[in-house]
This record gives C-alpha cells, structure tokens and sequence, in this order.
C-alpha cells in the first residue's frame, strides 16, 4: 500500500492512497467466501451458490464492504506510519479502480495541533485568601436589611437625594415619541407608570435623579439628558432625549434593627449569630469556587502567553458559531430585540471568534498535558459522570447512557472529562499564593 501525506497550514493534510492490485484482490476474495458461507439464494441450498452467482447478486454490497476495508485500512495505517494526529479522516474522494485492479483516492484529513508544551508544573497563581471578609458580611446583613425596609410616605418637603420615587414618565427626542423616531423598540427608555426609583447617581441614567430634586407629589417636570457616546443603542448616541415625568410618590425608607428579630424574619427559628454563620458559610463556598476559578483562568492565561500554534480552520469556524449562539440567547435572555441583535452582529462575531479560538487552544493544550501525564478516563469514570447527569435531569440513567451512544457523543464526553482531570491536575501542581491586594474576578 502505497501512502502519501501532504501536511498543509491550518492543520490540512492531503493524505493519498494506492492499494495494489493484489491486496484488492485479496481482500474481495474474503468478503466474497463470507458470501459464498452465508448467503441463501432461491434455487440453491445454503452455502453452495456459485461464485458468479453471488457476485452478480450481492455486487453493490460487496463493493461497499470492499472500499470501506481498505480505507480504513489505509487510515489505520497512515496512522501508524506518518505518525499522525488525526482528528477527521475526512471523506475519500476520487476513489478509483484502475484498469489493472488497484485503487486509488484521496481524502482531506484535519490533523490535531502542533504544540510544544512549555514547563507547566509549579506556574505561579494569584489569589485572595479563603476567608470571607467580615466588611462582606456585614454587606450581606445590610442587603437583607434593605429587602425587609417599610416604605413610608415623606409629608411636608420636597423630593432629595437618597429619598424613592414613584414616578410616571414618557420620552421624546427631537420632538418625536423615541420608538418612532429610532423605529425600533426603546425599552424601559420609552416610558414607564409607577416607577420606583431611588435617587441616587447610580439609578436610571447618569444625571436623572438629580433633577428630580425638589419636586413634590403631583408635580411634573421635564428632565433631558444627553446621552454618552458608548450608549448602547446607536441612533440616541450624543443625542438629548426629554423625559415628561410626573412625581406620584415620595417615599422613605425604615430600616429594621439588625438583631435576633431581624433574624428569624430572613430565615425562621434563626437567631442573629446563626444568620451570621449561615451567611459566611454560603459565602465561604462561593468564594472557594470563585478562587477555584482564577486559578484555572490564570494557568490558561500562562499557557495562552507561552504557546502559539495553529487551529484547524474548520473547528474554529463551528466554535464561533456556537460562542455566537451562546452570546446571542444571553441577550435574548437580558431583554435584547432581534434588531439590537442584528445591528451588533458584526461585534457579536467579533467577540464569538475571540473566544473560540482562546476556548480551542485551551483545550488542546489541556489534551496535551493529559497525554503526557498518561491520564485517563476508565468506563467506570464515565458510567458515574453520566449517571450523575442524568439524575441531575431526572430522567434514568440506563437510557440517557443509551441515548448518548446512540447519537455518538461519549467520545466527547470522555474527552470532557479528561480536560477536566488535566484542569486539577494543573491546579494541584501549581504555585498558589494568597495575597490581600487580589480580589475576585466577577463570572
């Protein structure tokens, strides 16, 4: 057998394959005599159906079984000769049979990554330390404190900062209701009834609380604000938009005390000291989890500054297409329409290509270290991952495991795995210091 492979950029080789006359031959001969054993043709008894006979008969059938043995004979042994890396055989093209009975084709494979591994024991990661600050506890009681406040009406002076608002309002730009002078939906800018706002720099739009100062119940005034050039919606950007806004309400907060009553109206039966305890136990898992995290992004972030290497084009074009799904139903989900959707779309990708190709490097890389580390992932590893799905999805472990094999996704699945054990296995071997001045990445 006659191979040749030609490697190609973007992880492309050209592999190209003669298989001589006589192995042909050869192995025709072994699925015709498996014929001759087991086929049943009218007129015949079992087995004893002449040779042309079944040939003729079973002609399709045999050449299918033939050109599928010897590709994947060839594979198996462009494997072990060129060494390769192969992630997709592709599908054999131009197979012919020559006119002295050998067979030819070619067929476009897409290789695994290049990549020289740099020392990836001992790397350096930043953390802040385990312990829940107690500041951030005392935020937690004071966010519950804040839910459980009374709301009570303010008599006898007008509207000032840190005071709520109930409010109507409308808004216009350039004379225009703004829907119809965007033409597309605005959302909450369009108008809202009974809109609780506290009046604070942070709340609404930069600039909007402030000129509700001094306002009373009943009053109404007209606030415009010219908005940022960054604002998300594109036709109101540096543009003054006016808002008719009508003052309904005007309310202050009462804070409740902060002690053992407080406490078993968050959570029954609780007194103020086991609230605390519980708060700083959820926080204390949370914050694991966050520091979990960096440490796993910032070993990804070594790796991604040491190592350069080229991706199959075709995996990062299928990986931009699904971070782009990904990041089009999250924007579906935050109230985005399918217009801002469109209008971004160029950014989308942008950002969808950015993150794949860093999601692809990532997982080679991670598949690498796992090959040179021999781990594994045993049957019995992925029998339990997929159980635990499973009851996770409450639906029964014994046919969500048969409905993954059937659509052919436990390749995939052990490979998930095993990124996942090369993951700890980087985390458990690196260099994790705790300093004060590191704060926790958001997700």
């Amino acid at each position: 057998m006659n191979l040749v492979v030609d490697k190609q950029p973007k992880c492309v080789a050209i592999l190209r394959v003669e298989i001589p006359a006589e192995k042909v031959q050869t192995q025709r001969n072994q699925i015709v005599g498996n014929y001759l054993g087991k086929a049943r043709i009218p007129g015949f008894r079992p087995g004893k159906a002449p040779r042309a006979v079944i040939e003729k008969r079973f002609e399709k059938d045999i050449a299918e079984q033939l050109h599928e043995k010897l590709v994947n004979e060839a594979y198996d042994t462009a494997l072990k000769q060129e060494s390769l890396k192969v992630l997709d055989f592709g599908t054999p093209e131009d197979l012919t049979t020559l006119p002295d009975g050998s067979i030819t084709f070619v067929s476009k494979m897409m290789l695994a990554p290049e990549l020289a591994l740099p020392e990836y024991k001992n790397i350096t990661v930043t953390v802040p330390p385990s312990a829940v600050p107690e500041e951030e506890i005392q935020a937690q009681l004071t966010g519950l404190q804040e839910r459980l406040a009374e709301y009570n009406d303010i008599q006898g002076r007008p509207a000032a900062m840190a005071d709520f608002a109930v409010i109507d309002y409308t808004s216009t730009v350039e004379g225009q209701p703004t829907e119809e002078f965007l033409g597309t939906p605005a959302g909450y800018l369009t108008g809202r009834e009974g809109f609780w706002l506290r009046l604070d720099e942070q709340a609404f739009l930069p600039g909007f609380a402030a000129q509700l100062v001094g306002m009373t119940p009943g009053e109404s005034r007209e606030i415009t604000l010219t908005l940022p050039g960054d604002f998300p919606l594109a036709g109101l950007q540096d543009r003054a938009i006016v808002f008719s806004t009508k003052l309904n309400e005007l309310k202050q907060s009462v804070l409740p005390e902060i002690n053992d009553d407080f406490a078993s109206r968050v959570v029954p039966g609780k007194t103020l000291e086991e609230l605390t305890d519980l708060i700083r136990e959820n926080m204390r898992h949370e914050r694991l989890r966050k520091i979990a995290d960096m440490k796993v992004n910032q070993i990804i972030a070594h790796f991604s500054s040491q190592v350069d290497f080229e991706l199959p084009e075709e995996l990062v074009i299928q990986e931009t297409q699904n971070q782009a799904d990904a990041m089009v139903r999250r924007g579906v989900q935050s109230g985005m329409s399918e217009d801002d959707i469109e209008s971004q779309q160029a950014d989308i990708f942008a950002s969808a290509g950015q993150q794949a190709v860093s999601n692809l490097r990532s997982n080679f890389i991670l598949q690498e270290v796992a090959s040179v580390e021999k781990l594994s992932v045993t049957d019995t590893e992925l029998v339990n991952h997929l159980t635990h799905v499973a009851q996770s999805r409450k639906v029964a472990p014994k046919k969500f495991i048969k409905d993954m094999q059937r659509a052919g996704r436990l390749p995939s699945i052990r490979g998930s795995i095993l990124v996942g054990k090369a993951i700890d296995f980087l985390v458990e071997h690196a260099h994790v210091v705790e300093s004060e001045e590191a704060t926790l990445t958001e997700d």
